[in-house]
């Protein structure tokens, strides 16, 4: 296999943590930061290839799980940045210039007929819907049903009031139940990560060496053999003993054991 260059592989790496959800700020840090690594271990006489392994989305997808471990840890969610964020509030504007526009376009003294309601609120849901596609983190979708409710009741003649209380009710039980979902999955996570550090201060058996710039290191503790690197530049060879000081991502940060220790 033709090793790579380091410009396409953390802009390849950039690409996946951009479309897996990473913010787009913390993309540049973590793509400033590969760079760094990349050229200090080319440096230091280390291939691409040897530093990312053979498959570059398992090696790309380390690093975002350790971001997203450390964002839990730091006791925050990712909010609708970029891309996401533009299309929300594009969708919100839109919206309140339907709404505008039927307020200022419908006869004066009289209500807006059943007719236009049964597609003001088909156009809502679907304007909502797409926005929903178009980003992350179910924003949008209570509101889409909310409104594909209320058009269901324009089409079956319901008053307009009736309507709009379905509209504000349906988006925030549905809201709620996305959030109280969220919420379990997130905790389903927390609880993985937290499971993971239950390694630490542990000791292991290096099976591959293990080196800083390197992802093929492996240790065994127990009967689970996991990936592994070193904060320092130094390289423990298959059969130290080791001890795990952090996991992060999915990797074990080690420490050579003295044999003095045992």
């Amino acid at each position: 296999m033709t090793d790579r260059s380091i410009d396409k592989t953390v802009a390849e790496c950039a690409r996946y943590w951009s479309d897996t959800g990473v913010p787009s700020e913390r993309v540049v840090e973590m793509r400033d930061e590969l760079t760094d690594h990349l050229t200090e271990a080319a440096a230091a006489g280390q291939s691409v290839d040897s530093v990312v392994g053979a498959d570059l989305a398992v090696f790309a997808e380390a690093w975002a799980a350790a971001y997203r471990g450390s964002a839990r840890v730091n006791g925050h969610r990712d909010e609708p940045t970029g891309s996401s964020a533009i299309w929300i509030w594009l969708t919100i504007g839109l919206l309140g210039m339907a709404f505008a526009a039927v307020a200022i376009l419908a006869p004066k003294g009289a209500d807006v007929d059943a007719e236009q309601w049964r597609w003001i609120w088909v156009g809502a849901a679907v304007i909502l819907a797409v926005g929903e596609l178009l980003t992350v983190g179910f924003f949008l979708l209570p509101f889409a049903v909310g409104a594909a409710a209320a058009a269901i009741l324009a089409f079956m003649g319901v008053s307009v009031p009736l309507q709009l209380v379905t509209f504000v009710i349906i988006s925030v039980i549905f809201l709620a139940v996305l959030q109280r979902f969220a919420r379990r999955e997130q905790d389903s996570e927390d609880t993985a990560q937290a499971g993971a550090t239950r390694y630490v201060g542990m000791s292991a058996v290096v099976l591959q060496p293990v080196r800083h710039y390197d992802t093929s290191g492996m240790v065994k503790t127990g009967t689970e053999e996991w990936r592994a690197t070193v904060d320092s530049d130094i390289e423990i060879p298959a059969g130290a003993k080791v001890r795990i000081t952090e996991v992060r991502g999915t990797r074990f940060v080690v420490e050579p054991i003295p044999p003095t220790a045992d």
